[in-house]
């Protein structure tokens, strides 16, 4: 069991933990990932690694509260226990040896975009960090963000904070501005993972993109994290979730990613007879 130390609400329906977990700390890399698990039936969660003290021992995990264990995670407190975390899991984001690098996040995709420009900002490689959000109510992270890179971007849907438009109208401009990245990160939802793609195709500009397939036991087993990346399978959990996003079938993605929206709907709002609870 993890003894939760902060919680913090970063909007209204995204929570920031952070965590006593220091053999995970020990070990934890960006981009690297974790099974939550709440209460001994709880279902299985993958969260990514938002940051980690190795001193401390602690890790941080930031989730949106839209399903029924997500939830259930969201109504823990300080001083609560998370009944299981186990990690790291997943190859670490290579991060070494670029010039500069454009990272791009989108909506609570930016609570994994941090630790990239963090890790990157702290080593050396000049790093410009573009955030987007459907409006300024539910930006997160933002003066983290601004640390952890050399310049921040903001975007906004509606124009509320920022710019006007899209992650991708921002990277355009850097990139025809001559920002001379010779590597673009991009994680969010998966529409934005490929419209970051196809923009960088047309530049030839190397893109990372971190995915987010549906995933049970995170160590390669049940299959069900499979993604078709250059035409071959790969699982998302032992050989991601960095891929290259020029080679990623994200029209695939997006399907099996819907695959049962209808079930998580009805598990949201069930009520178990035996229990009592949601």
């Amino acid at each position: 069991m993890n003894l939760i130390l902060e919680k913090r609400e970063l909007n209204q329906t995204t929570t920031l933990l952070r965590l006593q977990a220091p053999e995970i700390a020990a070990k934890a890399l960006p981009g690297q990932f974790v099974i939550v698990r709440t209460g001994e039936m709880g279902e299985r969660i993958p969260l990514t690694i938002e940051d980690y003290d190795r001193a401390a021992g602690t890790i941080q995990i930031v989730f949106q509260k839209v399903g029924a264990s997500t939830m259930l995670l969201g109504q823990l407190n300080e001083g609560d226990f998370v009944t299981d975390v186990a990690g790291p899991l997943g190859v670490a984001t290579k991060l070494d040896g670029y010039r500069k690098v454009a990272v791009v996040g989108g909506g609570v995709g930016c609570a994994i975009a941090y630790p990239q420009a963090k890790y990157l900002h702290e080593n050396g490689t000049p790093v410009d960090l573009i955030a987007g959000f459907r409006s300024k109510d539910i930006i997160i992270l933002e003066e983290e963000m601004r640390a952890a890179s050399d310049r921040l971007f903001l975007a906004t849907d509606d124009g509320s904070n920022g710019c006007k438009g899209f992650v991708t109208d921002l990277l355009r401009q850097q990139i025809e501005a001559g920002a001379d990245y010779d590597r673009v990160i991009a994680i969010g939802p998966v529409p934005m993972m490929r419209a970051v793609s196809n923009l960088t195709r047309e530049y030839n500009i190397p893109t990372t993109v971190s995915l987010n397939p549906i995933m049970i036991d995170g160590t390669g087993m049940c299959g069900g994290c499979r993604v078709t990346v250059g035409g071959k399978v790969k699982f998302a959990c032992v050989d991601g979730p960095d891929f290259d996003g020029h080679e990623v079938d994200f029209d695939e993605l997006m399907k099996r990613n819907g695959s049962y929206r209808a079930q998580e709907a009805e598990k949201k709002e069930h009520v178990c007879r035996l229990l009592g609870v949601k």
